[in-house]
């Protein structure tokens, strides 16, 4: 932004001023603002949050949500794509540099605390040793839909073999693993030595055995991962599993209302993601579902707000409030918009 915005309105589209947030807030639920009303505030038509309304120029309306939030996300992904490029040609290089001789003398740490695994077979050994090695407690992060019967068979003899020696494990799933039948036969198995809970969304993959090694990830098909043991990083991984942990929903416990009549969890969780933005496949990965399942609950989600498009369906979802955070318990139901009028408050 320039001049007399710029000045009084400093920031971007994704942190507005206590004056803007309320204009826009108005003009999302009631479909349009005038424009003298926004006259104090430039940054929203400088931002495109408010354009002129083509019937009424003495009327602003509203820029859905999602679409100025994906101009913006484009820009993130960009810059976290660029990150990840520069992450993954550090890595290389310490491996050369690592694979060129042992002629230094060890540090004590160094070649210890980052591991690369590169290959499937390679994972496997470091995990069957970290196995063998742990005597307390294995935390997992599993991100993904429903849990393959191939995917808990894998693994079910490194658990066996840790139930054996007392291990406590805690899992951490996507809601929508709930409906795998694979899963609730592996946790029947394991008894009380395994607790699962689930949230709408989870963190990549992550195994930490005794809060002292950690395995993520290192690219997308997972045939490479990181071993990590420096103190720091575990500890980190290990606090963020504690929270998440904390707020996600005991497999055994239903998941909570969402408030509103005719919107099921799920539902209420795209559309807090579309409210944000996002695309249709990236909302599904997030979720752990197809995006011909997602589109099905968009759908859905049009259909019980009338929303006859995803501009309006993005009003509509503001409206009710579905595109905040999850639901309080126990939260009265939400009278749904007068559907024959998209500017019904």
């Amino acid at each position: 932004m320039a001049g007399h915005g710029t000045e009084q309105h400093p920031h971007g589209a994704d942190r507005l001023c206590e004056t803007g947030d309320r204009v826009y807030s108005r003009a999302v639920r009631r479909g349009r603002v005038r424009r003298r009303d926004a006259d104090p505030v430039p940054c929203l038509l400088e931002l495109a949050l408010l354009h002129p309304d083509p019937d009424d120029m003495d009327w602003l309306v509203p820029t859905a949500p999602q679409e100025v939030m994906t101009r913006l996300l484009r820009a993130v992904h960009d810059e976290v794509s660029a990150s990840r490029h520069r992450v993954g040609a550090a890595v290389a290089a310490v491996e050369w540099y690592a694979g060129l001789g042992g002629r230094l003398p060890s540090s004590g740490t160094e070649g210890s605390s980052i591991r690369v695994l590169e290959g499937l077979s390679r994972i496997q050994t470091a995990m069957d040793e970290a196995t063998e090695a742990c005597t307390t407690e294995v935390l997992t992060v599993q991100p993904g839909g429903i849990r393959r019967e191939a995917e808990l068979s894998e693994g079910l003899h490194r658990a066996l073999t840790l139930r054996g020696r007392g291990v406590r494990m805690r899992d951490l799933y996507n809601h929508v693993a709930r409906h795998g039948q694979g899963l609730l036969n592996y946790l029947e198995l394991m008894g009380d030595t395994v607790e699962a809970r689930t949230l709408d969304e989870v963190v990549d993959r992550l195994i930490l055995f005794d809060r002292t090694v950690a395995f993520i990830p290192a690219n997308a098909d997972h045939t490479m991962a990181l071993e990590l043991r420096h103190p720091a990083l575990v500890g980190y991984f290990a606090t963020v599993f504690e929270r998440f942990w904390r707020l996600a929903i005991p497999l055994t416990a239903p998941l909570p209302d969402t408030g509103i009549e005719g919107i099921s969890h799920r539902e209420q969780s795209i559309a807090a993601l579309l409210a944000e933005g996002h695309q249709d496949a990236v909302i599904a990965e997030r979720l752990g579902i197809s995006v011909r399942t997602c589109r099905a609950h968009i759908a859905r989600l049009s259909e019980t707000l009338g929303a006859a498009s995803r501009t309006q369906l993005g009003v509509r979802i503001a409206q009710v409030g579905l595109d905040s955070a999850a639901p309080t318990p126990g939260a009265p139901q939400v009278a749904l918009p007068d559907q024959g009028s998209p500017t019904a408050l």
